[in-house]
C-alpha cells in the first residue's frame, strides 16, 4: 500500500511535465497552427490539471486517465513524426520532444500499474461497517 502514494505522485509528475513542455512549445510558437496550436493549450492544461487531480483524488479513475493522456500524446507525436499529423511533421529531434517523449511513455507505464495496484489494495482492505462505534454495537 505505500507504494500507491508514490506511484500517484510520479504518475502526477509525468503528465505535469509533458504539460509544461506543451505550453512551453505552444509559446515558443505551436500555438499559430491552426489544428496542432489548439491542442497543444488544450493538452498542456489537461496535463498539468490531471496532476493536481493525481494528488487530490484517491481513486483509480485519475491513474487510469493519465495512462490514456500518455497514450493520446505521444501517439499522436508518433503519428506527427511517421505520416504527419493535421499537416506537421516532427522529428525525434530536441530536448522537449525527448522530454515529453519520455514523460508520456512514464505517464502510460505508471498510470496503468497505479490503477492495477489500487485494484488490489482494494481488495485487500477489510470492510468498514456502515455504523462503526456510533449504533450501539458492540
Amino acid at each position: 500500500m505505500a507504494a500507491l502514494p508514490v506511484i500517484r505522485s510520479l504518475t502526477s509528475a509525468s503528465v505535469m511535465l509533458s504539460g509544461v513542455v506543451h505550453l512551453v512549445l505552444w509559446a515558443q510558437g505551436m500555438s499559430a497552427l491552426s489544428v496542432v496550436g489548439p491542442a497543444f493549450l488544450v493538452n498542456a492544461v489537461a496535463g498539468l490539471a490531471l496532476g493536481v487531480v493525481l494528488q487530490a483524488w484517491d481513486h483509480w479513475l485519475p491513474l487510469l486517465a493519465s495512462a490514456a493522456f500518455g497514450a493520446a500524446t505521444l501517439g499522436a507525436f508518433v503519428l506527427s513524426t511517421t505520416v504527419g499529423f493535421f499537416g506537421v511533421h516532427e522529428q525525434w529531434q530536441g530536448a522537449a520532444v525527448w522530454l515529453a517523449a519520455v514523460s508520456e511513455a512514464v505517464a502510460v507505464v505508471l498510470g496503468l500499474a497505479g490503477t492495477w495496484w489500487w485494484a488490489r489494495s482494494v481488495r485487500r482492505r477489510e470492510p468498514v461497517p456502515a455504523a462503526a462505534g456510533g449504533a450501539g454495537f458492540g
